[in-house]
């Protein structure tokens, strides 16, 4: 069996691929390249490739197209948006992919992301850094923050990810409201309404899928719900808040503050509205972005290829 593995994996499990298949291992962080899927098709063809894994790739119809080796795609992501799962199976192709993958990654990020805004710490960096400390007593003043300990935390969705975020915030000390109409309740979490949780949290934050039930949910006259001296914390998808109405309720001071990793664009565009804010934390989408997510993906994408390899479920 021959593999294409275009996303970053694991030394631990390249080795142990390797001595069951053969491997051919161009990982995206290397190449720079997403492959056009039709391109991508006629290599398949043409190299006799039975199973490719991706990561940033996308896996259209056109891959499916005519005849094909293709046997087993293994994606390293929770969605499976990126390939066109109906054509797949008309073509009796596997497609393994990795839940829960960047999860501990994600939660960890959201904690430090309300750590970021309760105390002000990229802002404190920049006025070091800036040369604007100069006596020692005004930033105990201008920087002044408020712990996370005794406060109120939001979790909006609770799967892997908002439990996760839902117990590091309980360790901490704060009290926490979830709202998941599907899911289970951790003990440690008083469930309630949307708006309930929108009206009492000192800290929201946001992980749940885009869905056409999730999509928009902070409107304008959620967000208004907030509080004033509350803050919004979204990781998991900018299509679930309305971003002209944030950037409204970040300048009047309907909201403290915001901590935003996804957006519409990815990068921002320049004259982003967000760029302009002096009480919003910004990351690039790096929600997952650690060593721990690829080993993790790199052991699950193993395990099946493998067990797909000796035809077993």
């Amino acid at each position: 069996m021959k593999a294409l593995i275009l996303a970053p994996f694991a030394n631990a499990s390249l080795e142990q691929l390797r001595k069951r298949i053969t491997v051919i291992y161009e990982p995206w962080t290397e190449t720079k390249r997403i492959w056009d899927p039709a391109e991508l098709a006629v290599r398949l063809s043409d190299e006799a490739i039975e199973a490719v894994v991706i990561e940033v790739d996308f896996l259209f119809d056109e891959v499916f197209e005519g005849p094909s080796p293709l046997r087993f795609i293994g994606l390293c992501r929770n969605a499976t948006n990126q390939v066109d799962i109906e054509a797949a199976k008309a073509r009796g192709v596997v497609v393994a992919n990795t839940p829960g993958r960047n999860a501990n990654a994600v939660a960890e990020m959201t904690v430090g992301l309300a750590f970021a805004l309760a105390r002000r710490i990229p802002e404190a960096h920049s006025y070091v850094i800036s040369g604007g400390w100069e006596d020692p007593l005004t930033p105990y003043t201008d920087l002044r923050g408020t712990e996370l300990s005794g406060k109120t935390l939001g979790v909006v969705g609770l799967g892997a990810i908002g439990k996760r975020v839902a117990r590091l915030g309980h360790a901490l000390g704060m009290r926490v409201l979830g709202y998941d109409p599907y899911a289970t309740t951790p003990q440690y979490v008083a469930m309630s309404s949307l708006d309930e949780l929108l009206s009492n949290s000192n800290f929201v934050t946001l992980h749940v899928p885009e869905t056409p039930e999730t999509i928009g949910m902070l409107n304008r006259e959620r967000l208004a719900l907030m509080q004033s001296t509350s803050y919004l914390i979204n990781t998991a998808s900018a299509a679930l808040v309305d971003e002209a109405a944030l950037v409204d309720a970040l300048k009047a001071g309907g909201i403290a503050g915001a901590a935003l990793d996804v957006y519409e664009t990815h990068p921002v565009v320049p004259n982003s509205s967000l760029l302009k804010l002096n009480n919003v934390v910004l990351t690039p989408h790096i929600g997952g972005a650690t060593a721990e997510t690829v080993e993790r993906y790199s052991q699950m994408i193993t395990r099946d290829l493998l067990r797909f390899a000796r035809t077993q479920p």
